[in-house]
């Protein structure tokens, strides 16, 4: 499994995060300028088609659907990760943190 991640300004993510097939992997995000009033969000975007919405959290971390893993976000906001529990070779993809209101 390979996961590129994209940067964004005011954003900063790993540009690689690799793991074998049912491993676990943590995808990092930082993003020390939050607002108080902006949430985390995670998106992933499969070769050949466009981003699709994982995952959104304020300050509490959140579940993923179907135990796919979870969201943790750090108590002062600054950064977050995305957490794979069992990635498959499908879940290969580009993996985007964003911030809005």
């Amino acid at each position: 499994l390979s996961a590129v991640v994209a940067a964004r300004a005011q954003l900063q993510q790993e540009p690689l995060a690799e793991t074998t097939d049912g491993t676990g992997i943590n995808i990092s995000c930082s993003h020390p300028n939050i607002q108080r009033t902006e949430l985390i969000y995670w998106y992933h975007q499969l070769p050949g088609r466009g981003p699709e919405y994982l995952v959104s959290a304020n300050k509490e971390s959140k579940e993923l659907p179907d135990g796919a893993g979870h969201l943790w976000v750090s108590s002062d906001r600054k950064s977050s990760a995305l957490y794979l529990s069992r990635p498959r070779r499908g879940d290969s993809a580009v993996y985007y943190c964003a911030l809005g209101d």
